[in-house]
């Protein structure tokens, strides 16, 4: 398994990931103290094998996870088990670039409905009321 496939035209070599383990806190009684099962896993996103645009929104939507090497990092802990961890670990990378990948759609403008202008211009009336009835009698004469 040299590449992971991310979508149908987006691969990552595994050249470009790297795995680290350590102890990992949580569940686990005394098998915490032993067994390093948190996974760490660290990917270059530069290795992307995909289209340049697909690639430039991945890399601008994920940038913010990324560290000063263009490396983004995801860790899991979840289990006891190292090797459901770095499937954990490989199931969240994949889902971070899928989720980046996507194209937004743009949003088609609509007008407010009558239905909608009506309701809040009868809450606007109503909250007008309520702070009507809120003044003590005479207070507008004692401003002036």
């Amino acid at each position: 398994m040299d590449i992971i496939e991310i979508a149908p035209h987006i691969r990552l070599p595994w050249s470009s990931i790297s795995l680290s383990y350590a102890r990992s806190g949580g569940k686990g009684g005394q098998n915490v103290n032993k067994v390093s099962t948190k996974v760490e896993l660290s990917a270059d996103l530069s290795g992307l094998l995909c289209a340049a645009r697909v690639k430039t929104r991945i890399l601008a939507r994920l940038s913010g996870r990324m560290d000063s090497a263009g490396r983004i990092r995801v860790t899991a802990q979840e289990s006891r088990s190292q090797w459901q961890n770095r499937q954990n670990a490989e199931r969240k990378l994949i889902a971070l670039i899928a989720e980046a990948a996507q194209e937004e759609r743009e949003r088609i403008a609509t007008k407010a409905t009558r239905g909608s202008k009506l309701r809040r211009v009868e809450g606007k009336r109503i909250d007008s009321r309520k702070k009507t009835m809120r003044r003590r009698p005479g207070a507008a004469e004692d401003d002036q």
